[in-house]
């Protein structure tokens, strides 16, 4: 039955002023002119020590934040800004196997890669905020769409749980095949320019390609983690914020993992699981609002499963396959 009033979950707005969201606004333009003018100024092949300082750094940053909601704004607040940071950290996990895939096909110079993943990061930060307001703004106008969201989230999840391992052909995608025939494309870098003028002819290089796939993939990762986040808070700034923290260390958790990521075979169905979980979490309250899962809740669950995947990866090695055994020879001749 179609309850009476819309579930707290569901009308509770963002009753941040516009100032603060031009004060975040500016601190994370503040971070990337730093990021790519200071840190990074010159192009250069980041290794795993730099890697891990930085993914320490930017996960320091997001929890001082999380104590700063939780000061200035109130505790509940502050446990969804942790709970969608959590699930959008662990998901990106997953985005950073296509990367991976990415940089090996197109042969990206291990110096060139962060800069590309920085340009991806700019249009990540506008397309996320697109979908964030979207989809809140779906959920206070029509309470069913929870239901839709959060059936979306169990069948991704599923979805997810029986996808095999594999990025495909980036040269298949649409973006690509557009990209190729809208300009040539040279086959040697210049730098980390994205086009370069041949023979009086504007040319794309290999760099401009990879982005347009990154930020493609980005579209359809949105698509998935959005609604995720969603489930735990429909208050636009804190799903923008725990968004944009969880972007903003993407590139050092890439650089971090990206040797040990074949490791974390069984991060796959932890995420599934969390999805088909905050799937649920989501569409409860449309039906009954005396059946909304508490935040600390939901954050047991959703980090008990995650700490339980990535010990499980750690911990229980995959049955390697049975060697082939060669044909019998056959016998001879009488």
């Amino acid at each position: 039955m179609r309850p009476e009033t819309v579930p707290a979950a569901a009308t509770a707005d963002s009753g941040e002023p516009l100032l603060v969201w031009l004060g975040f606004g500016l601190f994370v333009v503040v971070m990337l002119v730093l990021d790519l003018k200071v840190f990074h100024k010159h192009p250069h092949e980041v290794k795993t020590k730099e890697a891990l300082g930085w993914s320490i750094f930017w996960i320091a940053l997001a929890l001082l934040f999380n104590v700063g909601v939780y000061l200035w704004i109130d505790a509940e607040k502050a446990g969804e800004f942790l709970a969608a940071y959590l699930i959008e950290k662990s998901l990106s996990v997953d985005n950073l196997f296509v990367f991976i895939v990415l940089f090996d096909y197109f042969k990206i110079p291990g110096l060139l890669q962060h800069r590309v993943l920085f340009l991806g990061i700019l249009g990540a930060i506008v397309m996320r905020l697109a979908f964030i307001l979207a989809g809140s703004a779906l959920l206070h106008q029509f309470e069913w769409m929870m239901v839709v969201f959060g059936g979306f989230l169990v069948l991704t999840g599923i979805k997810l749980l029986f996808q095999k391992e594999g990025g495909g052909d980036p040269e298949k995608t649409i973006a690509v095949r557009l990209a190729r025939k809208m300009m040539p494309v040279t086959s040697e870098f210049h730098g980390t320019a994205l086009t370069v003028m041949k023979d009086g002819v504007r040319h794309a290089t290999p760099l401009l390609l990879v982005l347009i796939v990154i930020e493609l993939t980005d579209v359809v990762f949105a698509v998935d983690s959005v609604p995720a986040c969603l489930a735990v808070s429909t208050d636009p700034f804190i799903v923008f914020t725990s968004n944009i923290f969880a972007i903003l260390g993407l590139r050092a958790l890439y650089f971090l993992l990206a040797r040990f990521l074949g490791s974390f075979h069984y991060l796959k169905i932890g995420l599934a699981l969390v999805l088909a979980f905050v799937g649920v979490k989501m569409s409860l309250p449309y039906f009954d609002k005396g059946w909304k899962i508490p935040i600390p809740v939901s954050l047991g669950v959703i980090g008990g499963v995650l700490l339980l995947a990535t010990a499980a990866s750690l911990l229980v090695k995959p049955k390697a396959a049975a060697p082939h055994e060669p044909a019998a020879p056959p016998p001879p001749p009488q």
